[in-house]
């Protein structure tokens, strides 16, 4: 019964994020040009950048760096936010397709 109570939550905050982050890319009339995505796949890019690194290009997590969390070996010294999009943009097209489905697969996994 709690591990029903927590899929329920989790699923509930997990909606609550995804419109929230949705709002928040679709107001920014600067979307596509910056992250090289434009709706949906914007939304999903934001929702993961949130669960990531809070959206900090800065953010530190031992050999993981940047706002999308990926391995230091990724952005090859070169941490600008225009890599970090760029490198974030590549690496999810060659793994998942697409944000919304690296998005689906970070929900299921916890990671990306």
């Amino acid at each position: 019964v709690s591990s029903q109570n927590y899929s329920n939550n989790a699923s509930t905050q997990s909606s609550q994020a995804t419109t929230s982050y949705s709002n928040q890319a679709s107001t920014s009339s600067n979307t596509s040009a910056s992250t090289g995505v434009s709706g949906s796949e914007a939304s999903a890019k934001a929702w993961i950048a949130g669960k990531e690194s809070g959206g900090s290009y800065s953010a530190r997590n031992g050999q993981y760096v940047g706002k999308y969390q990926l391995s230091s070996s990724y952005l090859n010294g070169d941490y600008s936010a225009a890599n970090q999009e760029k490198v974030a943009n590549s690496y999810v097209a060659s793994r998942y397709g697409s944000w919304s489905a690296a998005q689906s697969f970070w929900q299921a996994n916890g990671w990306y």
